[in-house]
């Protein structure tokens, strides 16, 4: 999944992201003590309840708004796809570290909480849906900055976090690294004119912009569509009519511009499209 690299605005995003007492999957590991009766799939066409692990920590995925009440764009997606398929949903909040484990453990039936599945180790223990946001590498530079694309920043001071890829791949670029905890640092250094720019996540720099609006600070660059990742709902193998429900739905969602609309709530743009 998609997550915990830039720290700062949202924790970072690259991969990301659990524990907690749930239902059955239908490929999940033999013990399952606690789980609910049924498939994945039977449970869905009964219009019963499945559980879904989240972090509940990972603003603006899932989190707990002031009132305290689980929401983010992860969240409300999930909650979307439940209500075109007419089920209902049970969150169990969970720690990233265990996350996957949990789900294939049948702690519970799926995760959402930004996951791209791009190691070859998840690719071969899950599937995931049709994707709801897709993220990519952006560069981001002052407003009246001179710099245009990433070929721009060789012999630049680039404000990275020294063990992301964004700091290996700005480096690759010939960048001069300044070497930072996470994206608000960076993007201060940069406003303050101590950095010129920044590789980092795109759903972590939206994020901070929208909460941000006057930032001195803006996306010049964007990577190539080939070059992003797409989080969806995730289960385990074996769940390929549960997750095709999830995939149509999913589609219909961004159709109706239900996902758009979510998109702009949490990040001021539609975040599932490439």
């Amino acid at each position: 999944m998609l997550k915990k690299f830039v720290l700062g605005s949202i924790a970072a995003v690259v991969l990301a992201a659990c524990g907690g007492e749930g239902s059955n999957s239908a490929s999940s590991a033999p013990a399952q003590s606690g789980a609910a009766s049924g498939s994945l799939i039977e449970r869905i066409n009964n219009k019963g309840t499945i559980t879904v692990g989240t972090e509940g920590t990972y603003a603006p995925f899932t989190y707990h708004d002031k009132d305290g009440k689980l929401t983010g764009y992860d969240v409300e997606v999930t909650r979307a796809v439940a209500d075109k398929l007419g089920i209902n949903v049970e969150f169990k909040e969970t720690q990233w570290d265990s996350m996957m484990a949990g789900l294939k453990a049948g702690r519970f039936d799926v995760v959402a909480n930004q996951v791209g599945l791009t190691s070859p180790e998840r690719q071969a223990t899950f599937d995931k849906s049709e994707p709801y946001s897709w993220s990519g590498a952006v560069l981001v530079a002052r407003k009246d900055s001179n710099i245009k694309s990433i070929d721009d920043i060789k012999g630049v001071k680039t404000a990275q976090s020294l063990t992301s890829n964004y700091g290996e791949k700005a480096k690759a670029a010939g960048a001069d690294l300044v070497a930072v905890d996470g994206l608000a640092q960076s993007l201060t250094l940069i406003e303050q004119k101590r950095a010129d720019a920044t590789l980092n996540d795109e759903l972590a720099v939206l994020d901070y912009l929208k909460k941000n609006p006057n930032a001195g600070v803006q996306i010049v660059w964007s990577a190539p569509a080939d070059e992003k990742v797409g989080s969806g709902l995730i289960v385990n193998k074996g769940n390929d009519e549960a997750l095709a429900k999830f995939s149509t739905a999913m589609t219909e969602l961004k159709a109706d511009g239900t996902l758009k609309k979510l998109g702009e709530q949490f990040f001021g743009k539609d975040i599932s499209v490439k």
